[in-house]
């Protein structure tokens, strides 16, 4: 769920989305990981850096060899899809 609000500034929401992905690999999370890719890469789509959230994704959505019926690797393929 995309982190926002009256009182969040977009700057501490990516800072808020990268320090859950260095903890969902510090803890070899790939679900969680790819939550928290998934939400910063659709914040850059949003802020115009289609590139950036791309490459951000699409590694770590590559990691995975099964359960792609699952909601958030629909999540990621469909934001991917958006990118490409």
């Amino acid at each position: 769920m995309p982190i926002r609000g009256p009182d969040c500034l977009p700057f501490d929401t990516e800072v808020s989305y990268r320090r859950a992905i260095e903890r969902a690999r510090s803890q070899e999370a790939k679900s969680w990981e790819l939550r928290a890719a998934t939400s910063l890469a659709r914040l850059w789509h949003d802020q115009g850096k289609p590139a950036a959230a791309h490459a951000l994704l699409a590694p770590i959505y590559g990691w995975f060899t099964e359960g792609f019926d699952t909601p958030d690797l629909k999540e990621a393929k469909a934001l991917l899809d958006q990118l490409a």
